[in-house]
């Protein structure tokens, strides 16, 4: 995700920095962002030119130190205290009018404002995945978010050519609160041998979505998608309904966690 974000950025005039740690990381978001750019010159989308300039607006650094900015979008590992950490960090270093925003899919903004220094400039900025592609972004706002602060995220939204939805905090804000049981039900049906996971994503995409539930989950990631699941069956105090799959479970356990590792209720280590 965190790269998407960034393309989007550099696509619309904002000059950005791509962090993290991982040095082998950003070579590969760098890579993922030039063949994304180069796929928009060969659909004469973009020129040449235009896509070389959108990918010199990015700046790749491992460095936190060099990280300073009016606005940080995180997009890391779905666990809070990995979050606040890095808020932390770059508050240290940035001025208190820096607005930290969480690309984060269910975990409570409110809950991770309040362990970051100023608060008030925390909110959630939760992008769909692919970034450059999915339009909507959910605009959360914390107990302690002011409304200015939301209202930036909105405008950057709209400077991004998104469509922005400003919701309250909330398990699973609006979006995954709705269709956390478009993969839940769908993988419950598996497990039942109703049908198979080819049947299942085959009848849901005739039926006018554009990805079926398990294709989706391979494209988000098999533990990103569990994580949120097992959030969500916390938040709402273990209700039956938003029970995480053992079907996702034992998938994330061997580690096929989709496309990012090659494998997950699909192989693709045979895709282009």
């Amino acid at each position: 995700m965190g790269n998407g974000i960034a393309q989007v950025a550099a696509q619309n005039g904002l000059s950005t920095q791509l962090f993290d740690v991982n040095k082998e990381a950003l070579e590969k978001a760098a890579n993922t962002i030039q063949k994304n750019l180069e796929w928009l010159v060969n659909k004469e989308k973009l020129s040449t030119d235009a896509a070389s300039n959108i990918f010199e607006q990015i700046h790749f650094t491992s460095s936190i130190q060099t990280c300073k900015a009016e606005v940080f979008i995180e997009a890391i590992v779905e666990k809070a205290a990995a979050k606040t950490a890095v808020f932390n960090q770059l508050a240290a270093i940035n001025s208190v009018e820096s607005v930290f925003a969480s690309n984060t899919s269910s975990l409570s903004i409110s809950d991770l404002q309040a362990a970051i220094i100023h608060p008030e400039r925390v909110v959630g900025m939760h992008f769909f995945n692919p970034a450059p592609i999915m339009k909507l972004v959910e605009v959360v706002k914390g107990n302690q978010t002011t409304d200015a602060v939301a209202q930036k995220i909105v405008d950057l939204c709209l400077q991004l050519k998104k469509t922005p939805v400003l919701c309250n905090d909330a398990p699973g804000f609006i979006v995954n609160r709705i269709a956390r049981h478009y993969y839940l039900e769908a993988m419950k049906i598996v497990e039942l041998g109703i049908a198979s996971i080819e049947n299942v994503d085959e009848l849901m995409e005739a039926s006018g979505f554009k990805m079926g539930p398990f294709k989706l989950m391979d494209l988000i990631g098999l533990d990103v998608n569990l994580a949120v699941s097992k959030s969500m069956y916390e938040a709402f105090h273990h209700a039956e309904r938003f029970a995480p799959s053992p079907l996702q479970e034992v998938k994330v356990a061997k580690g096929e966690l989709g496309k990012k590792t090659g494998k997950g209720f699909y192989d693709h280590n045979s895709d282009e």
